[in-house]
């Protein structure tokens, strides 16, 4: 079973690192957006908020000098990097029965491959930034026979592997068998290649059953939503350390969505906005929403008659997945709506891009070992296999959560 050239020989000939962080940057809309930060080395990250701004305003006076208000800042801070691996496995023997096929020709499958594995990781990793750590919910109780109802199949893959759970019931671990794509039920099993259906009959959408990636219960990567949500709207209650109603500016306006409708969305967005510029920080201009929700402010705008505009030359579609476009209001100005592959229906954030940044120590990259080798060579009695492991290190910080504002609890219209 021994090969007479090394997997690592024809890794370096075709992929090298470079290739990988740039597909990672312009492939993500909001990491191409967001300032990157790319020399945390790792340990503490200070992450530093400003309290309260100076306030001595006295009429007819001045302000006593014992009774002056300063700017006040507080240290927040990440005790270290978040991570997410990706792995890949090749098996050598493939290679030995397609010994008629050229190496050369062989290298024209290989990046291939890659690309579409990275596709599908910057996938996952721009769910978790903007939607928190669950990638779908369910729609319909689970059942004793392997099925899940959800209300995105399209985040699935065949032998995946997922974690299903809600509030009250212990997580079931189980692989992705078949995905209908139409009655939006996923079908799993217990064990990797096996035909034992998982049990979720206790998991319910009432106790708010969700699906999450192997590990991102615990350990994923900070997000908009979380940020951005107040604890009484399902974001979290401190933001590094901090608690968020201690300060306004770790607060950004959260706008009820429950009253929107496929007819009233556009009047919504304008006015969560109007809300949202005159009670926070600062000033949103990108609101990033679902394509299900955009295509309901498309239709509005063109059934408006002159109540919006589409401001001329300024949509844009991206082969990478977003799609924006620049709306007027006859009283309320203008903004920029951007749909968004991986976003959810129930949210609609309004970002302001001085408020994040996202740091790391390098972005997607190979796993390389101290003496170079970028891939683990495994043996098994069936043949040689060859595993290539891609990790990010890092972390999203929103320092500036006034800046922004978020519309929660948009309805299943």
């Amino acid at each position: 079973m021994a090969t007479t050239r090394s997997f690592q020989a024809m890794l370096n000939e075709y992929l090298p690192n470079e290739l990988l962080k740039e597909e990672f940057v312009k492939r993500d809309y909001l990491l191409s957006k967001v300032e990157k930060k790319n020399d945390w080395l790792g340990g503490n990250l200070v992450v530093p908020f400003k309290a309260a701004g100076a306030s001595s305003v006295a009429f007819g006076s001045l302000s006593a000098s014992n009774d002056i208000a300063e700017d006040s800042y507080i240290r927040g801070g990440v005790s270290g990097h978040k991570e997410v691996w990706g792995s890949l496995i090749f098996n050598h023997r493939d290679l030995m029965e397609h010994e008629q096929i050229s190496e050369q020709n062989f290298l024209k499958i290989l990046p291939g491959t890659v690309e579409d594995f990275l596709d599908y990781m910057k996938n996952v990793v721009s769910v978790n930034l903007l939607n928190g750590a669950h990638f779908a919910k369910l729609t319909e109780d689970g059942d004793a026979s392997g099925n899940i109802t959800v209300d995105r199949p399209d985040r699935f893959m065949i032998g995946q592997k997922i974690i299903v759970q809600d509030d009250n019931t212990a997580a079931v671990t189980a692989y992705v068998l078949s995905i209908n794509m139409n009655s939006k039920v996923v079908n799993a099993v217990t064990a990797r290649g096996g035909a034992t259906p998982a049990n979720f009959s206790a998991i319910t959408v009432d106790q708010n059953g969700k699906v999450y990636n192997d590990g991102a219960v615990s350990n994923s990567f900070s997000s908009l939503r979380d940020a951005l949500l107040s604890a009484a709207n399902g974001g979290s209650s401190t933001l590094y350390g901090v608690t968020k109603t201690l300060y306004p500016y770790l607060q950004a306006i959260n706008v009820d969505g429950s009253g929107v409708t496929a007819t009233n969305i556009m009047q919504k967005i304008f006015d969560g906005l109007t809300t949202i510029r005159q009670l926070g920080k600062g000033n949103p201009s990108d609101v990033i929403m679902s394509y299900k929700n955009f295509a309901s402010c498309m239709k509005v705008i063109e059934a408006s008659k002159g109540a919006y505009n589409v401001v001329p030359n300024s949509q844009r579609t991206s082969q990478y997945g977003w799609t924006e476009l620049e709306v007027g209001s006859v009283t309320k100005g203008a903004l920029k709506l951007v749909a968004v592959q991986e976003a959810d229906d129930d949210i609609i954030q309004f970002i302001d891009w001085r408020a994040l940044k996202f740091c790391s120590n390098g972005f997607f990259r190979k796993r390389i070992s101290p003496d170079g080798i970028e891939y683990f060579e495994v043996r098994n009695t069936s043949g040689f296999q060859y595993i290539v492991d891609m990790c990010l290190f890092g972390e999203l910080v929103v320092n500036r959560p006034s800046y922004c504002g978020i519309m929660y609890s948009i309805p299943n219209y």
